[in-house]
């Protein structure tokens, strides 16, 4: 199976970090669900929805990289289909640097054949342009992402598609944590 991953909220636990930051620099109103429901749309539309000024989101930035990635978890079971798997990929929006960190942190970059970041230049996502790119040289099988603009590029591309913890329509298949989502890539292996 080779597999194009999303980064925020796919593979690495990310939204809790960045719901606190986010919660830090809105009205004291607005509840973390509410920002966490927005953030999961996408970053930019949290921005948009909360009005954040550009030196907010220049805050927001500065704090958010100031965390430990220990506040950024790998999901649990997650290396277990990185190492089985043919082939493994990233395309995020996420700056390469800081994925680059976060994977180091975790010893998990050696799980990667290959990786566009949000500063590699490419059309942000739903474009299809990075999965046309990675897709091209790596001839992939499925994409793994935690929100419809993540396996929306995969769908034009002809890749099968899996919402990992998001019950959006669209998907191929849906999967709430990696235990599923391993028990369905290979069920006989699974221990």
């Amino acid at each position: 199976m080779r597999i194009l991953w999303d980064f925020d909220g796919t593979l690495f636990d990310t939204y809790p970090a960045f719901t606190k930051v986010m919660k830090q620099l809105v009205s004291s109103e607005i509840s973390e669900e509410e920002i966490l429901r927005e953030l999961k749309v996408s970053f930019h539309h949290a921005t948009e929805v909360f009005q954040l000024t550009e030196e907010e989101i220049t805050a927001f930035r500065k704090k958010d990289n100031a965390l430990s990635p220990d506040e950024k978890p790998p999901f649990r079971g997650l290396k277990t289909i990185l190492e089985k798997a043919e082939l493994n990929v990233i395309m995020t929006h996420k700056p390469r640097a800081e994925v680059i960190a976060i994977l180091k942190h975790f010893d998990m970059e050696h799980y990667f054949a290959d990786l566009v970041a949000g500063d590699d230049g490419f059309p942000r996502k739903p474009d299809p342009a990075s999965y046309h790119h990675l897709n091209d040289q790596y001839h992939l099988d499925l994409a793994v992402g935690d929100r419809l603009l993540d396996i929306l590029p995969a769908k034009e591309v002809g890749m099968k598609t899996c919402l990992f913890q998001n019950d959006s329509p669209g998907a191929d298949f849906y999967v709430k944590n990696y235990h599923d989502l391993n028990e369905r890539l290979w069920p006989s292996n699974y221990s």
